[in-house]
């Protein structure tokens, strides 16, 4: 039996200003950065052999630090692609600290939903120029996109092909994998993971810096509460 964590970022320095963040790449407030430890320590016992991360900041903020107080002691070390300067000139020749590291593999599939002409502004002046039913349909709604943006839907058409494709495999070789994302593209997995509807999917709320554990065995899924 394998086990997937599922983890969103903490707070970041623009969800404490209320602002739309999607792509902008914003670093973790304090207090993200204490959900983020906090986080760690709830699933410190659970052994972890792989991390796939969004490529925003935030997130990788959020695994690292969860992982820094992790029982198993191990490094988590971002393994770029191959092609890249950092793929090849990244590599090290140790076995002994190849069995004490964690690989992180980043990927923009796992990204925050691209909030287009939203980013940057704040939520509460927004509604008061457009009205909060609108402002509402745009952040919740499944399948209607902001201007110039991403739906749910949209972020899920990248999102599942990818943990279908990278994730599930490690999980049928019978690694724990933590994904280390956000609201929106973990609610896509979750959605998928537990079979809810699109209308069910609109009431989902992940919560920052509290881990989703599920167990995972021959192609079923189990919430571990």
């Amino acid at each position: 039996m394998s086990k997937l964590i599922l983890l969103r970022h903490g707070q970041s320095e623009w969800n404490k200003k209320n602002v739309f963040t999607g792509w902008v790449d914003i670093p973790l407030s304090p207090k993200g950065i204490e959900e983020a430890l906090e986080a760690g320590k709830s699933i410190d016992h659970l052994p972890v052999d792989l991390i796939y991360c969004s490529t925003l900041v935030r997130a990788m903020m959020t695994a690292m630090l969860a992982m820094s107080t992790h029982s198993s002691h191990k490094v988590c070390v971002v393994h770029h692609p191959e092609k890249s300067r950092l793929g090849q000139w990244g590599k090290y020749y140790s076995d002994q600290m190849a069995e004490e590291t964690i690989p992180v593999r980043c990927s923009w599939h796992l990204n925050e939903r691209m909030y287009g002409e939203l980013q940057g502004k704040n939520k509460e002046q927004l509604r008061q120029e457009v009205g909060v039913e609108q402002v509402q349909i745009w952040r919740r709604s499944y399948d209607v996109a902001p201007p110039e943006g991403e739906s749910l839907k949209m972020t899920a058409e990248r999102t599942l092909p990818f943990f279908d494709k990278e994730i599930i495999p490690q999980l049928n070789a019978g690694k724990n994998v933590m994904i280390s994302a956000h609201g929106n593209s973990l609610r896509s997995i979750v959605m998928e993971l537990d079979g809810l509807t699109e209308k069910e999917v609109v009431a989902l709320e992940i919560p920052t810096g509290a881990p989703i554990i599920y167990d995972f065995q021959e192609g079923r899924w189990s919430r571990v509460e």
